[in-house]
């Protein structure tokens, strides 16, 4: 008798502790990649669903700087020429996000399309 009131609490941990790793997968980041060259974004629409978190992959294959900048996803990060960096970005709802890059901006602009 004395251990029948602990089992429920066992029992409600537990199933909290198994449940947790299930949730965690459908928080997992949907993973998207531009790729900046002659000063222009390929592909210039990525898309990404709705409702989850996002990680933008910039790969500059100029051989200068970029900033990648989107005031619609709250972003401003610069790029070294010839490398990569990861932007993470919380969960969107659907529509068009414009980002592009802050020094050539007149040419490389894109657009993230959240379905």
């Amino acid at each position: 008798m004395v251990f029948a009131p602990r089992f429920p609490i066992a029992a409600a941990v537990l199933a909290g502790a198994l449940a947790t790793p299930f949730a965690a997968v459908g928080d997992e980041p949907a993973k998207v990649t531009v790729t900046l060259e002659g000063h222009r974004f390929s592909p210039a629409e990525p898309t990404a669903p709705a409702g989850k978190p996002i990680v933008i992959e910039v790969v500059n294959k100029d051989g200068t700087p970029a900033e990648f900048e989107s005031k619609a996803l709250r972003v401003e990060k610069v790029v070294t020429g010839g490398k990569t960096i990861a932007v993470t970005v919380h969960p969107l709802k659907a529509g068009r996000y414009r980002f592009f890059d802050d020094y050539n901006e007149a040419t490389a602009e894109g657009f993230l399309v959240v379905q």
